[in-house]
């Protein structure tokens, strides 16, 4: 049985996505990314993303079909990860 094209793409999009949010850690190592309001900016656009990654995930897997094992996977992280950054986002509104 041969993989499309499109259901390799998704898959590979979708794996990317799970190693971005670990770039926050070397990104916050410069005292600039610590300092107000930078800091907030960076948090607020990692969250942003790691929501996006999880909504591309779910939809990906579900409405295009992509169900091989790997995508499963991603699945499980890239939810995880849009529940996290939800809750830092509720988090943030909440120090407000």
């Amino acid at each position: 049985m041969e993989v499309s094209v499109k259901s390799k793409i998704l898959t590979i999009i979708s794996t990317i996505m799970i190693f971005i949010p670990w770039t926050i850690l070397p990104l916050r190592t410069f005292d600039w990314a610590l300092e107000s309001p930078a800091a907030e900016i960076i948090i607020s656009c990692y969250a942003a993303f790691m929501i996006f990654s999880g909504i591309f995930t779910i939809i990906s897997y579900a409405s295009a079909k992509v169900q091989n094992n790997l995508m499963k996977g991603c699945l499980v992280v890239n939810s995880l990860y849009a529940v996290f950054g939800v809750a830092v986002f509720g988090l943030m509104l909440l120090q407000r």
